[in-house]
Parts: C-alpha cells; structure tokens; sequence
C-alpha cells in the first residue's frame, strides 16, 4: 500500500487534510471515507478499513472534516451541511485529480452523511455505514445536557470523547432540518449496514430503522461485542474484511 497526503477545499473555503491510501498495484475503484463525528482522518477504523480495500484494489481517500484534525477552519461553524458539502467536494477532488468514488464508506455521523450525500454522486454504486443514526437530530443527544445553555448563550463548550468542543445553535438547528429517512428510501445504491448489539453510543434500533427505509440490494451485518468506535483492533479488521469482500460484488 502507498500513502500519499493530499488537500483540498472545503465546504467554508478551508484547506481539508486527506490521505490517499493506494493499491501497490492495479487500481480497479476508488472508495471514500467519512469519519465519525468530531473524530479525524487518522482513526484506526478508517486507517484499517482503507488498508483493507487497497489489498483488493481499491483507492481509499479519507480527510479531516472542516475544523478537525489538521484540517483548516473553526468547528464551532461547521454542521451536518457543511459536513455533507466537504463529502461533496471530496468526491469532486477524486473526480477531478483521479477518478470518481464508486464505494461511500461512513462511521457514525459520517455514515449519516454518506446516505445523505450519496446521491450528489452519481458515480458510487455501493454505499457502507458503520454504527450509523437514522436520524441527524439524534447528535444532540450527545450533549443534551448543555442544549439550554446553547439555546440561552448561542453556544456552550461541550466535551465529546474527552476533548473540549464549542458547538453553536445553529449545528443543532441544522441537524434537526434534515430529512434522512427521505435520502435513505431514494438511495438507488447497494447498501451494507453494519451495527453492534451493544452499541451505546447509537443504538442498533438506528440500523433497523436505516434498513427497513431501504431499498433492496441491502445487508445488514451485526458487529456482535464491537464498540461504537471500533477501539478493538480485532473488530476493525473483521469490519475491514468484511467490507472489501462485500464491495467487490457492486463497484468492479
């Protein structure tokens, strides 16, 4: 595998941090990525995925979402739109410097983006969400306990995996004005919804609620003991894996 750094621009006009994970062979498709929310190009369930698609040939391209990582741009203005346009504009990138995605892979928010952003590209045939919501809305949830504060003050510092984030009214206006459900039913691509049991972070009823929206071709796999971030090396290889056999079938 060859790893290339990459950049382009966002959603805000801000550079976005990527990584171009390639095949040391043949390329047959291209695949991108989208991390989960407030997470980054660079953790492990995105580096193994990719890892795992360029042994079967396929080009991953992962970045920072505006204001994460080594991304430019302020968080605190950033919202699940803005996430959807840097998804936009990262397929545009892949377009326009390599070739366009065929595969949409999404963790968390990032699967949420996927289903919504998959069909202002007309190139993917397949789409892969890992521990996704059905609903956008549902992300305030993460930090309900500040929402009067927000309401009150236009914004609060929240923690969110243990790092402090400033989110604003209108991140959580914006996540309650989308209608997932709608983008799901329409999606006209393959899709394999992957979810633990267990999940408390996102409740497998989400994938339930994702897949009976869906259209047929649709898989759903269970991630039986995993976290919701995939921490465990082993369940981001079974997830890896399990992706690039499924993908073969719809993106060659």
């Amino acid at each position: 595998m060859h790893s290339h750094r990459q950049e382009f621009i966002g959603a805000h006009g801000d550079k976005l941090a990527a990584r171009l994970d390639q095949p040391a062979g043949e390329i047959k498709a291209y695949a991108l990525f989208a991390h989960c929310f407030t997470c980054g190009k660079d953790v492990f369930a995105a580096s193994r995925v990719a890892q795992a698609l360029t042994e079967h040939g396929i080009a991953v391209l992962r970045f920072d979402f505006t204001g994460l990582g080594a991304s430019e741009g302020e968080f605190a203005n950033t919202n699940f739109s803005s996430n959807l346009a840097d998804l936009v504009a990262a397929a545009d990138f892949l377009r326009q410097q390599f070739q366009a995605p065929r595969l949409l892979i999404g963790h968390s928010l990032g699967g949420a983006a996927a289903l919504a952003a998959a069909c202002e590209m007309p190139e993917v045939k397949a789409v892969v969400t890992i521990a996704a919501p059905s609903d956008t809305a549902s992300v305030v949830g993460l930090f309900g306990q500040h929402l009067d504060e927000i309401a009150r003050e236009g914004e609060a510092l929240v923690q969110l995996a243990g790092r402090p984030f400033r989110i604003r009214q209108q991140f959580v206006e914006d996540a309650g004005s989308h209608n997932l459900k709608q983008k799901i039913a329409g999606l006209q691509r393959a899709l394999l919804l992957m979810h633990a049991p267990g999940d408390d972070t996102v409740s497998i009823n989400n994938a339930m609620d994702i897949f009976m929206a869906a259209r047929h071709p649709k898989s759903f796999i269970s991630l039986d003991s995993a976290d919701h971030l995939l921490t465990r090396r082993e369940d981001a290889v079974y997830v890896a894996n399990l992706i690039a056999a499924w993908a073969g079938r719809y993106v060659f």
